[in-house]
């Protein structure tokens, strides 16, 4: 047993997210909710340079060139990438402020369980 001696909001909205809000959210969310397009995500959010090319996604996650092109496809039209056509290959870079939306209606910090729970 424990006890609570502050009660804390458990996320960052305040208010409840509209007809369109939701319906982009969880557009986005179907988008993220594929283990390679979550990692397609981690790689362009971590790279050094803010973008990556398309040419480097097939060997690094051992999936064929049209597998990757088509999981590009939905996270660009999810509004989560942006596409930057140079030369031959395709880069790929977050569109600013893509994860905002899913970052409020979640509640950074959302873990907000009381200490020694």
């Amino acid at each position: 047993m424990f006890l609570v001696d502050e009660i804390e909001a458990c996320c960052v909205l305040t208010t409840p997210l509209d007809e369109d809000e939701a319906d982009r959210l969880a557009h986005q969310l179907k988008a993220l909710a594929d283990p390679v397009r979550l990692r397609i995500v981690s790689m362009v959010a971590t790279s050094n340079t803010g973008d990556v090319c398309a040419c480097d996604f097939p060997s690094i996650l051992d999936r064929s060139q049209p597998t990757i092109s088509h999981h590009l496809r939905q996270l660009v039209t999810a509004g989560i990438l942006e596409r930057e056509q140079r030369g031959k290959w395709a880069w790929f870079s977050l569109v600013p402020g893509a994860l905002d939306g899913i970052r409020a209606a979640l509640g950074e910090g959302a873990d907000r369980s009381p200490a020694g729970a």
